[in-house]
């Protein structure tokens, strides 16, 4: 009885080590369709210069994305990759793309060494909204900040080593990034070959990155950045980053656009906090030295207010095309201004309402006081979905940020099935 017994407690127990190993290849993403309704602000700026002087009263538009990433391990090299492909169409137009987001192969011959060959992403910076160290960062959607973006084909070297007394851990990571006709052409000037380096320390529990970019592409820049967490439930970050010199353009008041060459040094502050009953505070303060001042922005508004009378009177539409290009230069940034202050807010499961989540985010100018005001609810209920409802507004008086962006408010709603 005790054999039999030992047995079936060996047959019950027994497990299979290959299912422990890891996989070679792994992969996933996700499918996506995203319905907007969006009403336009047709007195704005934007909303003039996108239609010349007749916007339209709102826009529908539906978007259909599919999203693939993986990764293939073999011995001491990965390959790794992220693509995505999109369609949208609204009352006017179809608009589709399909871009390579990453791909790249990841050497590491020594558990102190790696290298990294092809187009990756660089998420240099603490910031959640921000990163004004992100030299060669693609710029984030401070109102989709964790959505994928499009890395830089380059090679990069990473160096680390553990120590066991305050400085826990050095890294240092240096990349090379070339600009050519077809290699890395948004970033800059071509034909030129470029270098970043970040140095990584975490000292006493202080996450500490100092950084530099040089080459001709774009003009050399420092940074550095810190995180820490001043509890188990707070965490306060900031970055600062300083350009000694570089070509801005402006408009003067008599409407003339002259080209200056600046010293620029913008900087981010922010904090995490989470409460006992899961509430999720982000806190971001950003001074942005490349943006414009309050009286710039607000020469460039009424630029766009006199194009729009030109053309209506005259059918002159040369006003318009100089202010196209000024926007095209700098203004139309989603947050072309100085000082910004981010905050989100998201609870999770309110009054015992499994999966969900509600949130709000407001995103202000704090040089004119014009803001945006963004509350969402996110569900994941069903297995591998998610569904979430947004609605976005823009605020401000005539001749502020937010007061002449193209679109007055937005509904938007996102399913996403993840596999």
């Amino acid at each position: 009885m005790i054999e039999a017994s030992l047995s079936v407690a060996q047959e019950e127990f027994s497990f299979n080590l290959e299912e422990f190993e890891k996989k070679s290849l792994s992969w996933g993403g996700y499918a996506e369709i995203k319905l907007a309704h969006a009403k336009v602000n047709k007195n704005s700026a934007f909303a003039l210069l996108d239609s010349h002087g007749n916007p339209r009263v709102s826009l529908d538009r539906f978007t259909a994305t599919l999203q693939l990433d993986g990764n293939y391990n073999k011995e001491i090299v990965s390959l790794n990759w992220v693509v995505q492909a999109y369609g949208s169409r609204d009352q006017e137009q179809w608009a589709d793309e399909a871009s390579i987001f990453e791909a790249y192969a990841s050497i590491k011959p020594t558990p102190l060494a790696s290298i990294d060959l092809g187009k990756k992403v660089f998420k240099w910076g603490k910031g959640y909204a921000w990163n004004p160290v992100g030299f060669i960062n693609r710029p984030k959607d401070p109102n989709n900040p964790e959505e994928s973006l499009e890395g830089y084909i380059g090679a990069s070297l990473d160096l680390i080593k553990s120590f066991s007394g305050p400085l826990q851990t050095l890294a240092l990571t240096t990349v090379v990034l070339p600009v050519q006709d077809n290699i890395n052409e948004y970033f800059g000037a071509p034909d030129n070959v470029n270098l970043a380096t970040k140095l990584y320390l975490l000292y006493q529990d202080v996450d500490i990155d100092f950084l530099l970019f040089t080459g001709n592409s774009r003009t050399t820049r420092y940074g550095f950045d810190f995180s820490t967490n001043l509890a188990t439930n707070f965490e306060i970050h900031g970055e600062l980053a300083h350009t000694p010199r570089q070509s801005r353009k402006t408009l003067n008041a008599d409407g003339s656009v002259e080209i200056q060459e600046v010293a620029d040094t913008s900087y981010l502050l922010g904090l995490r906090y989470l409460t006992e009953n899961d509430i999720t505070f982000i806190i971001e303060y950003f001074h942005n030295d490349d943006g414009y001042s309050e009286e710039e922005q607000d020469s460039f508004f009424h630029l766009v207010d006199d194009a729009d009378d030109l053309f209506e009177t005259t059918g002159d539409n040369s006003l318009y095309t100089k202010s196209a290009s000024l926007s095209e230069g700098g203004f139309g940034r989603s947050q072309s201004g100085r000082n910004y202050l981010y905050t989100k807010i998201t609870l999770k499961e309110p009054f015992d309402l499994l999966y969900l989540t509600p949130g709000i985010t407001t995103i202000i100018n704090l040089d004119d006081n014009s803001f945006s005001l963004t509350p969402e609810a996110v569900y994941t209920g069903f297995t591998n979905w998610e569904l979430r409802l947004r609605f976005s507004m823009l605020a401000g008086s005539n001749f502020t940020d937010y007061g002449e962006k193209q679109n007055e408010n937005k509904l938007e709603l996102r399913v996403r099935y993840f596999f």
